[in-house]
């Protein structure tokens, strides 16, 4: 089966939210206000400093383009976020390589570990949805994918549901490294939450899409 490198799009930049909009536009139309009085009832003996009302209007014109600026901004995230969500469309379907749990129906599962190189002794440790451990087994000491089948020692399958794995590195009977271990999790469904885009894999299961590091078509059984 082919995997190729998953290059995930930009997530939108975060736009300013309606209530900080709302308050700039709100300061935007006082300021306006006040200068408008200010210049209607000054006294005419002693009129506005030119200078002083040259920077008046100076920071009116800033205030304006802010408020401009950000509704710019909160447009362009908008483009953005449809942009994503049209090239996330087609991973629907696809098998994202993540340390999310994943879930296990009774096919093997491939794990990509990452083991230390001095290691002498490598396990790689399975752990239920509820995050306890339910299984450690002895791999190589290698990158080279590995196929975890889902039964215990007796032969019994385990139960349908998410599961995760470690990879833990020893070294003379001392641990020197423990990371999570990658593997496979069928994409069910895209979403843009607060500018970032999110992937729900099969069994429920939320990932950032920049996290994916694979993307391969359905293995059939």
């Amino acid at each position: 089966m082919d995997v190729t490198a998953a290059t995930s799009p930009t997530s939108g930049a975060s736009a300013p939210s309606p209530q900080a909009n709302a308050v700039l536009s709100s300061d935007f139309e006082t300021f306006l206000q006040m200068l408008t009085a200010q210049a209607k009832y000054q006294d005419p003996l002693e009129p506005i400093d030119s200078s002083e009302y040259a920077a008046q209007l100076a920071q009116f014109s800033m205030v304006e383009q802010q408020v401009k600026s950000n509704d710019l901004l909160t447009a362009l995230t908008a483009q953005l976020g449809a942009s994503n969500m049209a090239q996330m469309s087609s991973w629907i379907g696809m098998e994202a390589r993540t340390t999310a749990a994943v879930h296990f129906d009774g096919a093997p599962l491939t794990i990509s570990p990452t083991p230390a190189a001095v290691a002498d002794n490598v396990q790689l440790v399975v752990y239920d949805a509820a995050g306890a451990e339910v299984q450690r087994l002895t791999i190589p000491n290698s990158t080279e994918p590995v196929q975890w089948a889902g039964v215990t020692s007796g032969g019994a399958p385990f139960p349908p549901g998410l599961y995760r794995f470690e990879v833990e590195s020893r070294a003379q009977g001392s641990l020197v490294l423990s990371e999570p271990a990658e593997t496979y999790g069928k994409v069910t469904e895209a979403q843009i939450i607060s500018g970032q885009t999110l992937l729900v894999l099969e069994g429920g299961s939320t990932v950032a899409a920049d996290t994916v590091t694979g993307l391969r078509s359905p293995t059939l059984l």
